[in-house]
């Protein structure tokens, strides 16, 4: 029977917690006399068993010690009155099993029940030491003393929590004996009942101990409910603002890429029939107006991109997947892209290092490269860009050299921040666009992905110099470069078929304008079905395309690279295709390796147009087809 209650007034305090949060302070002990009592009930009525069988186990002891010392008609009698109070307290208990206490008089009325029993086993075990204590000698009373307390102490842990029925118990059990002993006189007789009533108040004690103890347990149990019901309604809040930052979070990400795609379409238009325009007006005004158009659309580019790109690295948009590669890849791209721009400067690009082989993620490291090279090559008026790759150790280090006109030391902390901008860089030519101040803060989260470490080592007036550390590589199989030469600057596509898929109207109008400039056959369609009905309709004596030249996002929902398949299908998988977007936040790059296509991202200014369909016409013309 020990511990049985308090682990049950713990539970009852557990499951009554939330009701309490509300409840004044004052009202705490009655609350917790009402939450407890079902489960003190219960108690009580588990517990009886075992209550039972020590009654009986005390009345065989009992009867052992004074079975020759007793007469029949009195041990018979009082055995019998164990035997009709045990078997009455095991009826009630069966009943209660079957019952469904719901309200409190309820549960009252059944430890009305209990109570009674007890009462009535108390004045048993008192009957018992009266009439027994004098028939027997030392060991024999001895005996039934320690017998009658030990079911006064085993009441202890059971009846705690009604501090009058257990001074009631005790009485019962202990008075009728305290009472027989000092009738027998003498100063023996009168020490040992002193001694007894002094137990029974150090028991009384002790009960009253352990109920002030269970009840600080329960105050502390329902204090800690009450902060956990605190802490749960708190969490669910947290959770619900974590879910609305979420929504917010793609709902921002889904406006930038839906701004950004709708955006890029007029501007892509723009930059193509400008440069249409150039072909059919030689005049010098007109071409000066051409070029105006077509830097200031890249500058507007250059901002989405930045835009994006740091919405896109915020969101988590972006995966890590690093593997072997050499630098060299990533080179032929940078000297793709920025060469011309700084030639248009006057600058020398150098790309060092090539054979290098780094472990990595090769598009991010491209994208931190590129940002790195744009912001050398705007800001550097005079003298080399230099891009090296050495190694260090196990290590690889990647460095982009400027001798540009360097950046402050009380300045170096602060560019890598989102659209900070060194005071006084202007760029060197004033058509030339400043930026936002986003390309260092995009290199410092790309680096962070990585967990490479990104350095910055710059003297004013002589130039900087910034550093990426990443893991040494292993060598993997030089990809052979396509030559060629100056074809983005005097491209002829005479003869050449190119095949458009782009459901803006503007947008494809433009595209073949410019591509019949250039001396193109065009087959031109608004959507994926329509090129489909269109390869299907081929005769076999049809030419195969060229060249593929698709949007990626096209009608009910489906995209360039299903255009691209059907295609292939058609007239084979060596079609070389390009796919131009308005969005930079699908991760067109993985789709791209897998389905052997290059991405162009709008607006697309017609010279890299053409040097993009240089490059696949270029590597086209090393294949199999002719």
């Amino acid at each position: 029977m020990p511990g049985g209650p308090l682990a049950a007034d713990l539970s009852t305090a557990a499951v009554a917690a939330p009701a309490a949060v509300a409840v004044p302070a004052v009202n705490n002990a009655d609350a917790m006399r009402r939450s407890a009592l079902p489960d003190q009930v219960r108690t009580i009525y588990e517990f009886l068993p075992a209550t039972l069988a020590g009654f009986v186990a005390g009345v065989g002891v009992v009867t052992m010690l004074f079975w020759k010392l007793t007469p029949a008609s009195v041990l018979l009698p009082w055995m019998g009155a164990f035997v009709v109070m045990a078997l009455a307290r095991w009826i009630i208990a069966q009943r209660f099993k079957r019952a469904d206490p719901q309200t409190e008089s309820d549960w009252l009325r059944w430890r009305l029940y209990s109570n009674i029993g007890t009462l009535v086993a108390g004045l048993l075990w008192g009957v018992t030491g009266w009439i027994f204590y004098d028939r027997g000698d030392s060991a024999q009373q001895t005996g039934l003393i320690v017998i009658v307390y030990t079911f006064a102490v085993a009441a202890v842990p059971v009846l705690s929590t009604q501090p009058r029925m257990f001074l009631a118990f005790v009485s019962l059990c202990f008075l009728p004996l305290v009472v027989r002993i000092a009738l027998g006189g003498g100063a023996a007789n009168y020490q040992l009942a002193g001694e007894l009533l002094l137990i029974i108040s150090l028991t009384a004690l002790l009960a009253r101990y352990y109920r002030q103890a269970l009840q600080r347990v329960l105050e502390l149990k329902l204090q800690a409910d009450e902060l956990l019901a605190q802490l749960r309604v708190e969490k669910q809040a947290a959770e619900e603002a974590r879910r609305e930052a979420e929504v917010a979070n793609r709902a921002k990400t889904q406006f930038f890429t839906a701004a950004s795609h709708d955006l890029r379409q007029p501007l892509h238009a723009m930059g193509l029939f400008a440069e249409a325009l150039r072909q059919r007006v030689h005049e010098p005004e007109v071409a000066h107006l051409v070029n105006s158009i077509n830097e200031s659309v890249d500058a507007l580019e250059g901002l989405f991109s930045e835009l994006l790109d740091i919405t896109r690295i915020d969101s988590g948009g972006v995966e890590v997947l690093p593997r072997h590669f050499q630098m060299e890849d990533i080179y032929r791209k940078l000297r793709l892209h920025f060469e011309p721009m700084a030639f248009e400067k006057g600058l020398a690009l150098r790309l060092r290092g090539g054979q290098r082989a780094v472990l990595a993620d090769p598009l991010l490291v491209e994208r931190v490269l590129r940002n790195l090279v744009a912001n050398a090559i705007r800001y550097t008026h005079d003298g080399t860009v230099l891009v090296g790759c050495r190694p260090r150790g196990d290590t690889v280090v990647l460095q982009v050299w400027d001798s540009g006109p360097g950046i402050a030391p009380e300045q170096q902390a602060l560019i890598f921040e989102e659209f900070y901008q060194v005071p006084g860089s202007n760029a060197a030519q004033p058509h030339q666009r400043k930026g936002l101040g986003l390309g260092l803060a995009i290199v410092k989260r790309l680096a962070g992905l990585m967990q490479a470490p990104l350095r910055l080592a710059s003297t004013p007036g002589r130039g900087s110099v910034f550093s990426l550390v990443l893991p040494l590589g292993k060598a993997t199989a030089p990809q052979v470069a396509s030559r060629v030469g100056k074809g983005p600057l005097e491209l002829t596509l005479d003869g050449r078929l190119i095949v458009i898929v782009e459901d803006e109207p503007v947008v494809r109008s433009s595209l073949e304008v410019l591509l019949q400039g250039w001396g193109a056959r065009i087959e031109s369609f608004d959507s994926v079905a329509a090129s489909s009905a269109w390869a299907r309709a081929c005769p076999p004596s049809q030419p195969t395309p060229h060249l593929l030249i698709v949007d990626y996002r096209l009608e009910n929902g489906l995209n360039g690279v299903q255009a691209i398949q059907v295609l292939r299908q058609r007239f084979g998988a060596g079609v070389p295709a390009i796919v131009v977007t308005g969005s930079t936040m699908t991760g067109h790059e993985h789709e791209a390796q897998e389905h052997d296509f290059h991405v162009l991202t709008k607006p697309v200014l017609p010279n890299k147009l053409r040097a993009m369909i240089a490059f696949k016409l270029g590597v086209q013309s090393q294949g199999a087809r002719g």
